[in-house]
């Protein structure tokens, strides 16, 4: 192999990766997308059934501490680590331990959900999105 040869193959080799990166890209936006909707149809169905909603709470990353958030909206998991608000946006209730969170509450930003919650967690449970918010709504204020 000549020296143009190994440009050409390292040249061939770097489209082939970024064209990997761009199709994994856009997968995650479609999925992103989706999964964004069925938020949005659950916090318009949970206003609709006139499910009660809870100042919602974060936990610190390392469990050992609870703060209060400004965010307001439904628990959509028995842990209390997953939520949506009263807009539509999805929230990981995890934030980092901090005396300034405790002080004065969290902050924690909206995420993107996920369509399938758990994937590639370290304890193999998974359920897909919907199957999650559906059971939420079915629970009603049963849920707490």
């Amino acid at each position: 192999m000549g020296v143009d040869d190994d440009a050409q193959w390292r040249e061939r080799q770097r489209r082939a990766v970024a064209a990997h990166a761009a199709a994994d890209a856009r997968e995650r936006a479609a999925e992103q997308a989706e999964a964004a909707k069925l938020v949005a149809a659950f916090a318009a169905e949970a206003r609709r059934r006139g499910l009660a909603t809870d100042r919602l709470v974060a936990t610190a990353h390392d469990g050992r501490g609870r703060y209060r958030t400004r965010i307001t909206g439904w628990y959509v998991d028995r842990a209390r680590s997953r939520a949506v608000d009263t807009d539509g946006r999805f929230y990981l209730l995890s934030v980092p331990p901090s005396l300034g969170s405790r002080l004065f509450g969290a902050e924690p930003p909206p995420s993107a959900p996920p369509l399938v919650v758990g994937r590639g967690g370290r304890d193999g449970e998974s359920v897909p999105l919907a199957t999650l918010l559906s059971r939420r709504l079915e629970a009603g204020d049963d849920w707490r």
